[in-house]
């Protein structure tokens, strides 16, 4: 199957399947996405999401969070993975976005990547969610699963797989496909155990059609 009729299947179905797929963190404000995206680097989003409500409470903006004493971040976020470097990362984002961008959490990719804590694939899905800019970010769920479907050829890097699918995917379907893909790869098309009985989308995949026919 070509790459380009795949693609095509592949929108077709999750906009009619999943019309409305948006991100499983939970937050009210540009702020609490930023501080929910850190948390979330190699720990799960009921995690994060089991975290967050206390530390809103004590930090609900980012000067709160510019003043605070790493002890307390840490406390509060210890149950999740890293809570070392992302107690760092998270006051040193507090006190970047007040003294670089006044408080204002911008909207571009380079600017965001600025914040401590925050990478490319971070600052994508950030810009997505948020502000809707026509960017898939990739993470290790995308980054796997594009292959594995056949959206990516070749592809060595996250960044390679971001260029394959941005080149493919039309600009109003790219921040909903960063979720339509994430949660595939989280719930259906598993790392290790891949649910193809169950998976809408294996009559167009190549991992389906190398593995598991005839």
């Amino acid at each position: 199957m070509r790459t380009s009729e795949r693609y095509k299947l592949l929108i077709e179905y999750f906009s009619k399947h999943q019309p409305e797929a948006e991100t499983e963190l939970v937050y009210e404000k540009p702020y609490e996405l930023i501080v929910a995206v850190i948390l979330s680097a190699q720990c799960t989003d009921k995690r994060v999401n089991i975290i967050t409500p206390e530390f809103f409470k004590l930090f609900p903006d980012e000067k709160s969070l510019a003043k605070a004493e790493f002890e307390d971040v840490f406390s509060i976020i210890k149950s999740c993975s890293y809570p070392n470097n992302k107690a760092k990362h998270l006051i040193g984002m507090a006190k970047t976005l007040v003294e670089k961008f006044d408080s204002v959490v911008p909207s571009d990719i380079e600017e965001l990547q600025m914040l401590p804590g925050i990478g490319r694939k971070s600052a994508n899905v950030i810009a997505s969610v948020v502000f809707n800019k026509a960017v898939i970010a990739v993470d290790t769920h995308i980054f796997r699963i594009s292959d594995r479907i056949g959206l990516s050829t070749n592809a060595k890097t996250p960044l390679e797989t971001e260029k394959q699918l941005t080149k493919h995917i039309p600009e109003d379907k790219r921040a909903i496909a960063h979720h339509w893909l994430l949660l595939h790869g989280r719930y259906i098309c598993k790392a290790r155990k891949p649910d193809c009985g169950n998976c809408g989308i294996k009559t167009f995949c190549r991992f389906y059609e190398n593995n598991k026919k005839g």
